[in-house]
C-alpha cells in the first residue's frame, strides 16, 4: 500500500461557531453537506470567478481543515483573515504533515479524496512511520489519472474552476448559494461556454516536458502544458481548437514533440472527436 509524504502541502484550520457559514459564503464547493471522513475540494476565487487559492476541505472537530499548497498556504492565511470582519471563526495554519495513500483500504482515521475514488486517501497528522513512497510517485499517480492541481498545472489567478475540471471532480456545488465568483462560474455553467480544460497528454518519444511548453496543431495555438510524470502529462488547451486541428488531420505537438490527446476517464463535458490514445 502506497504511502506518500506530501511535503508541499500545508494545513490552514477555520475553527469556530461561524467556520461553517464563514466558509459556505466563501468557497466553490458546500462545507455544509460535507461528510465526515472526506476531503472535498474546493477554491477560493476572485471576484472574476478566477482560481487563487485551490485544497482539499475536511471536517474537524471545532470546524475545518483545508489541506492547501505550502507555498500559498501564508496567504490563504491573510485573505481568510481579511474577510473573516465580525465572524466568529479562528484563522490558524496547524503543525500537520500531510500524506497520501493508494491502492488498499485505508487506516483508520483517514480521509477519502473526494476528487475521485482511485486517488485514494489522505492523512494529516503530527508525523508518520516510514513512507514507502515519495511526492514524486503521487504525482505520477494523480496525473496518470488526469487530475490537475493549482500552480503545477494551472496558474492560480488566471484559470476558471471549470478549466482547472473542479466542475468535474466535486469542486463547485451549482446549487449552493453565493460565494465570491459564483455569478461568472454559474454562468459559464448554464452557458456551456467552459472551451479551455486542462486534459492528459502522452509524449511518443519519451519523457513529458516541462510545464508551460506551448501546446500546438499546425499553425493552431491549442494552450500550453502543466506538470509531467514519465511520458504522461496535464495541458491545459483550447478544445474546440483541437477538435479543428484533429479534424483537419495536423499533428498535436507540446514543446515541438509529438503528443496524443486524451479526455480524462472521469470527464462528462463534450469531446470534439475521437482521439487515438
Amino acid at each position: 500500500m502506497p504511502l506518500a509524504l506530501l511535503p508541499d502541502r500545508a494545513v490552514v484550520a477555520v475553527t469556530g461557531p461561524d467556520a461553517p457559514s464563514f466558509l459556505q459564503g466563501l468557497l466553490t464547493c458546500n462545507v455544509e453537506t460535507l461528510p465526515a471522513g472526506e476531503a472535498r475540494l474546493g477554491a477560493l476565487l476572485s471576484p472574476q470567478g478566477k482560481i487563487l487559492f485551490d485544497f482539499l476541505v475536511c471536517r474537524a472537530p471545532d470546524g475545518f481543515h483545508l489541506d492547501v499548497a505550502r507555498e500559498k498556504a501564508p496567504d490563504l492565511l491573510k485573505r481568510l483573515t481579511l474577510y473573516k470582519l465580525r465572524a466568529n471563526v479562528t484563522v490558524e495554519a496547524l503543525p500537520l504533515a500531510v500524506a497520501a495513500g493508494w491502492g488498499m483500504e485505508p487506516p483508520s482515521p483517514s480521509l477519502r479524496d473526494g476528487r475521485l475514488a482511485d486517488l485514494g486517501w489522505r492523512l494529516h497528522a503530527a508525523e508518520f512511520p516510514a513512507a514507502d513512497a515519495d511526492a514524486a510517485a503521487y504525482a505520477t499517480h494523480r496525473i496518470g489519472l488526469g487530475v490537475p492541481e493549482g500552480g503545477t498545472d494551472f496558474p492560480f489567478g488566471d484559470a476558471f474552476p471549470h478549466e482547472a475540471l473542479m466542475d468535474q471532480l466535486g469542486g463547485v456545488d451549482f446549487k449552493k448559494g453565493c460565494y465570491v465568483g459564483q455569478e461568472v462560474v454559474s454562468r459559464m455553467q448554464h452557458r456551456g461556454t467552459a472551451r479551455t480544460r486542462i486534459v492528459p497528454v502522452v509524449y511518443r518519444d519519451g519523457e513529458a516536458g516541462p510545464a508551460g511548453e506551448p501546446v500546438t496543431a499546425g499553425d493552431r495555438s491549442l494552450g500550453q502544458t502543466g506538470g509531467g510524470a514519465g511520458s504522461r502529462g496535464l495541458a491545459m488547451l483550447r478544445i474546440d481548437r483541437l477538435g479543428e486541428a484533429l479534424a483537419a488531420g495536423e499533428t498535436v505537438r507540446a514543446g515541438g514533440r509529438v503528443v496524443a490527446v486524451e479526455k480524462p476517464g472521469f470527464a462528462t463535458f463534450a469531446w470534439p472527436v475521437p482521439v487515438d490514445g
